[in-house]
């Protein structure tokens, strides 16, 4: 009923080139790999059963090559970090239990192996890692300490006489916990623990340790504990590690940033000891990287079933009195969808700018402090926001299919069980946001620098003038800043681009210079008071964080919308792409209408019309909501979810048929719900036999 009635003519072919971006060829081929059932586990079984499934699926992707793409040419690898996990992140498609356990054993053992050990130890470990001869775990996280690295507890003290790291677990919060691959089938373990020599605690290094042997039972020392069912990702063989005077040679320590000698003598490249603990956990920000891209694909996918959902099925007559309407006629079908699809796709393409700046680090075309500083506080914001918003986006697909959305068979709340820990680990999400927002302080202090005092006193004397226009009343005399950008405001001009970035990004200015004038008291206060001041401020800190990440996605989706500037032959896919960009813009402005309003940004009048607007963009973009999400890229045989490919709908017709055939009847003997009850369990059985 309300979507255009002239939808716009687009190739999701051409959208999803687009999406897929630098690294689609990898992109595809693990999209073909995730549909091999030899990568999908079963939707049911005991724990034992599903971990075996997840780990034959493991094995695949070993056996696949594409493990091997982030090694360095020398071992057989191509040097591609950002092919490696765009093609990893498709393997959610699969399974998230796949793509966590392949993470795991990939990314975070073998990574940590590439990233933190010596040659030597890159011809012992890392192939057998990267082809999964040798399964492992990543032990980083302790009952006691998580987002707190540097505070860990396990102790790795050097024992010079015998030349040898004595690994121990000093008390129970110090126990290694939720440790991927370790209540199976991990061997042996990267652990981070406190490096200890000549009785001098240099921090957080990281130790290879065998934990079994080659029959699977725990070496002398270790005490492995199975954690049991959690509410997802029952693929994944999470487990409790704990070390009682466990000792490893000298060798085992991963000494590209810390060493110890013979004699116990430490040793590093890098004297700050704050500097290289940042520094080593900064070359594992891989992991963060690939949750941020798997989010992505898991909305991806729900979105692609959802919106296929709502373009066959039919509820209520409106109208028409005989025919039912499509859901995504409604305007709240349409309000609910669109808007994700777009923030879908702003996500997708941040995420490739995030790939970018992730191979350029790693590969070393410019691995500079400032590089690696960009890379770390996007990959902190992004995987935080993206992964919030796969929850969201997932729940509300499930919510928009009704009753079908809760079956198992149509995955979307297996997936969100799944994801929901991708909010917690590889860093939880607030901590994340905190990190983005002391970057955003530091950045910002940053600008008093090799500035005279005249020029500091302007600018100080220029921060004054904005903060007392927008936070008073004079601002809403008609000189607000979407006034002064565009005098006669109708739907167009709100959809301006430069409107929207001024809106997203004046509110990021305005948010980080409150909060450093807010703090920039703790300079002269005592640790405890400064403390406590920060504290007072956190979350402001996360909500400035938070604002500035969504601006670095309106701006990656706004750039990716010029790519078809020059090529009118795609006119249809240019515009699609604006009114995506404008829709999601729209949104995040409608999220925080309250502040652009007391701030001065948006007078009541103008911040009136955000709402229809947003309305009359869902409605046209609901007219090419199939091609929308065709351009994800994902088959029938990706998807494995009836009511994406009709046949919900197809037993529902059935059912109806047999129902008016039965009325036809005069002596018909059962009501309409057993008629359908019966029409769609036979309807079942015969696509369970086929």
């Amino acid at each position: 009923m309300t979507r255009t009635k002239a939808p716009l003519t687009i190739d999701p072919e051409v959208l999803g080139e687009l999406l897929d971006g630098r690294w689609a060829a990898q992109r595809r081929r693990a999209r073909a790999l995730a549909a091999d059932p030899a990568t999908v586990p079963p939707d049911t079984g005991d724990l034992g059963e599903l971990r075996e499934a997840t780990l034959s699926g493991v094995k695949a992707l070993a056996a696949s090559g594409s493990t091997r793409l982030a090694l360095p040419e020398s071992r057989g690898g191509r040097n591609d970090h950002a092919g490696y996990v765009a093609g990893f992140e498709e393997t959610v498609v699969a399974s998230p239990s796949l793509q966590v356990k392949a993470g795991v054993q990939f990314g975070l053992f073998g990574g940590a192996i590439q990233h933190l050990g010596n040659a030597e130890q890159h011809a012992q470990w890392l192939e057998p890692a990267q082809s999964g001869a040798l399964l492992g775990c990543f032990a980083m996280t302790e009952i006691g300490h998580g987002s707190d690295v540097a505070s860990l507890g396990t102790t790795a003290v050097y024992d010079p006489a015998a030349e040898e790291f004595v690994i121990r677990t000093p008390f129970p919060a110090a126990a290694k916990e939720y440790i991927g691959n370790a209540a199976a089938h991990g061997r042996a373990a990267i652990v981070f623990a406190q490096l200890v020599t000549a009785g001098v605690d240099h921090g957080v290094h990281a130790f290879f340790v065998p934990i079994r042997d080659e029959s699977g039972r725990p070496l002398p020392g270790i005490t492995i504990e199975d954690d049991g069912r959690k509410g997802g990702l029952l693929g994944v063989d999470n487990g409790r590690l704990s070390f009682d005077g466990v000792r490893i040679p000298r060798t085992h320590l991963l000494n590209r940033y810390g060493d110890v000698a013979a004699d116990g003598t430490y040793s590093s490249p890098i004297d700050s000891p704050g500097r290289r603990f940042f520094t080593m956990l900064g070359t594992l920000v891989q992991g963060r990287v690939s949750l941020d891209g798997a989010a992505v694909v898991a909305s991806k996918l729900g979105l692609d079933i959802a919106v296929r959902y709502g373009l066959q099925r039919r509820q209520f007559t409106g109208a028409s009195d005989t025919d039912e309407v499509v859901l995504m006629d409604y305007q709240q079908h349409q309000r609910r969808l669109m808007p994700l699809i777009a923030e879908t796709y702003a996500n997708a393409l941040a995420h490739e700018v995030l790939l970018e700046s992730f191979q350029r680090v790693f590969s070393g075309e410019d691995d500079s402090d400032e590089a690696r500083q960009v890379l770390e506080t996007q990959a902190a914001g992004f995987k935080a926001t993206t992964t919030w918003a796969a929850l969201d986006i997932l729940q509300e697909c499930r919510e928009a299919c009704g009753g079908a959305g809760f079956m198992s068979e149509n995955r979307l709340t297996g997936l969100r069980g799944d994801l929901d820990v991708y909010v917690t680990f590889e860093g939880d999400n607030t901590v994340l946001l905190q990190l983005v927002g002391k970057r955003l302080l530091q950045d910002y202090s940053a600008e008093f620098k090799n500035i005279d005092f005249g020029g500091v006193a302007r600018f100080l004397g220029t921060q004054a003038a904005e903060h007392s226009l927008y936070r008073s009343g004079l601002a809403n005399v008609g000189r607000t800043i979407g006034e002064l950008l565009t005098p006669a405001l109708n739907e167009k001009r709100i959809r301006s681009g430069k409107l929207q970035q001024v809106l997203l990004s004046s509110r990021v200015d305005a948010m980080v210079a409150d909060l450093a004038g807010r703090l920039r008291p703790a300079a002269k206060m005592s640790q405890a008071a400064a403390a406590e001041l920060f504290n007072e401020q956190q979350h402001e800190l996360v909500n400035a964080a938070r604002a500035y990440i969504e601006l670095l996605k309106w701006e990656a989706l706004n750039q990716a919308m010029h790519t078809f500037d020059d090529r009118p032959e795609h006119a249809d896919e240019a515009k699609t792409l604006r009114r995506i960009r404008d829709l999601y813009g729209l949104t995040l402005i409608e999220r925080n209408i309250g502040w652009h309003i007391m701030y001065g940004r948006l007078s009541m009048n103008r911040a009136r019309q955000v709402g229809p607007t947003i309305n009359r963009l869902c409605a046209k973009l609901a007219g090419n909501a199939g091609e929308l999400v065709a351009a994800f890229g994902y088959g029938p045989e990706q998807r494995r979810a009836t009511i994406a490919e009709g046949i919900e709908q197809q037993r529902q017709d059935e059912a109806r048929e047999h129902y008016r055939q039965a009325r036809a009847r005069a002596d018909y003997p059962v009501d309409e719900k057993v008629l359908y009850q019966q029409k769609r369990q036979q309807s079942r059985q015969e696509s369970s036999a086929r």
